[in-house]
């Protein structure tokens, strides 16, 4: 051992140009904690504090990301989602990181191992496969690698997963119970409830729906009264969000008895012709956004994904297993009436919208504009650049399109959207972006060269705004300054 290890790849500048962005992101960013208000963490292993035998099984286990670029690289289903050992599975993993150079993965690989692992001394490949997996399971062997070891090694004060309205939320209300200092809340993700267009599946789920809310459910009418009884469930369990995966925005002319109608038509086992089915998602979602306002909610849109495109492999495997893509439907006329609709009444939620096709980014950057009524400070926000966006252009795309026709000063900046417990250092990655792009335009002359002026945003950007946001009881930290002089404006 004898000498001290270095950096070789993310070091402590990693993505920092400038001495100011160095400045901006270890005085204001860096110690932020995390509110990670949207991500897809198994709460049973949160309750549960899981612990995990070796590093594929915290790292590779539904890292759909990583399986993508595996099978690119020639890799067999087998070492992805199939029977390989876990130790086969990692060399096959380190085998293709060689080969993700200037793929973000390339990037996050290398975070992980930072962080919580502290390995930076090495790269990852196969050769040196063999000592990160012997020095990665020795400390998962460790009192403080379990599930919640790790949380709290991340300063996450707040993660938000994402939760079906049939679910009983045991774990969350177990997580609640054991008074664990980390919020841990459920997110109300109700897309099933108007996936009419498979009505096997829907009947099914409206089964087990009505059981939940213990509810007959018969008609239109009941089904919603089931829908409102589960939302307060949820709200009692320490829900604040919702969250709605869409392909595209619906926001189609509708009656009462057109809706009732199909869902009567769906509830009978019959499929929905397209108009119908347009109705009737055109109506879930204003519901849904009347019972979020009601109970004070943020709601959160999702769009523009197109999902299970292998059919061979979908039939395999199931879905969230690497097979989506980017869609291109047009969703800017309907997302405006469906807005405007709520607006109208002044029931229109906090809302946060995403884009997954950045083509939309400046559509979205506008939209939100359009319904930002002066109540609350960044009402309507343009989230941050999501799942193939969440790499270090999609994010500069992203806040360069905030920018320039909103207040980037406003956003409440980003989520890691995963199912891995070591995804927390995207934060990191929108962190360190974030002051870098800053830095660069302080430098250049397009930002004043005022280190607290510009540090203080950034200390909003990556906590107060979330924190004044969400209705989660989280107080501001102090002021972010550490003292360091300012800059001079002259080299």
């Amino acid at each position: 051992m004898g000498k001290k290890s270095r950096d070789v790849f993310i070091t402590k500048n990693f993505l920092l140009r400038t001495k100011q962005a160095q400045a901006l992101y270890h005085d204001y960013a860096k110690d932020q904690p995390i509110v990670d208000y949207h991500n897809h963490l198994p709460p049973d292993e949160i309750a549960a504090d899981r612990r995990f035998d070796n590093l594929t099984q915290v790292w590779l286990h539904g890292d759909h990301y990583k399986w993508r670029a595996m099978r690119t690289n020639g890799v067999a289903e087998r070492f992805c989602t199939g029977d390989a050992s876990d130790r086969e599975k990692f060399q096959a993993w380190a085998a293709t990181v060689p080969k993700c150079l200037r793929n973000p993965l390339y990037h996050w690989t290398h975070l992980e191992l930072k962080r919580p692992f502290g390995i930076s001394d090495r790269l990852l490949n196969p050769q040196t496969a063999a000592s990160v997996w012997e020095d990665a399971n020795a400390l998962l062997a460790t009192k403080d690698f379990g599930v919640r070891g790790i949380i709290e090694q991340m300063n996450v004060r707040v993660l938000c997963t994402t939760d079906d309205p049939v679910d009983s939320l045991d774990h969350h209300l177990a997580i609640r119970k054991s008074g664990w200092k980390v919020q841990v809340r459920p997110t109300w993700r109700p897309d099933k409830g108007m996936a009419v267009d498979e009505p096997t599946a829907f009947n099914a789920w409206l089964d087990r729906l009505g059981a939940a809310a213990n509810v007959d459910i018969r008609d239109h009418s009941s089904y919603l009264d089931a829908l409102r009884r589960r939302h307060e469930f949820f709200h009692a369990a320490g829900c604040r969000l919702s969250d709605h995966g869409l392909d595209t925005v619906y926001a189609e002319p509708y009656t009462e008895a057109q809706v009732a109608a199909v869902f009567a038509k769906v509830r009978a086992g019959q499929a929905p012709t397209k108009a119908e089915s347009d109705q009737f998602k055109s109506a879930m979602l204003y519901e849904w956004a009347l019972m979020d306002h009601a109970k004070g909610w943020v709601q959160q849109f999702h769009i523009g994904a197109l999902r299970n495109n292998n059919q061979r492999l979908f039939t395999a495997l199931g879905p969230d297993n690497g097979f989506d893509s980017i869609g291109d439907a047009n969703y800017a006329a309907p997302l405006a009436r469906f807005l405007n609709r709520l607006d109208t009444t002044d029931q229109l939620a906090k809302t946060i919208l995403y884009n997954l096709n950045p083509r939309d980014n400046e559509v979205l950057a506008t939209m939100i504009g359009n319904f930002q009524d002066g109540s609350v400070a960044g009402k309507l926000q343009f989230g941050s650049g999501w799942w193939f966006l969440d790499q270090k252009h999609g994010m500069e795309t992203q806040l360069e399109a905030l920018s320039n026709m909103s207040l980037l000063s406003r956003s409440i900046g980003m989520l890691t959207d995963s199912r891995s417990f070591l995804s927390f250092t995207r934060h990191e990655y929108f962190r360190r972006t974030l002051c870098n792009l800053l830095g660069d335009e302080m430098e250049a002359g397009l930002l004043p060269d005022e280190l607290e002026l510009i540090g203080e945003m950034v200390t909003d950007i990556s906590y107060r705004n979330a924190a004044n946001y969400f209705d989660f009881g989280l107080a501001e930290p102090a002021k972010a300054m550490k003292g360091r002089a300012k800059l001079a404006k002259k080299k």
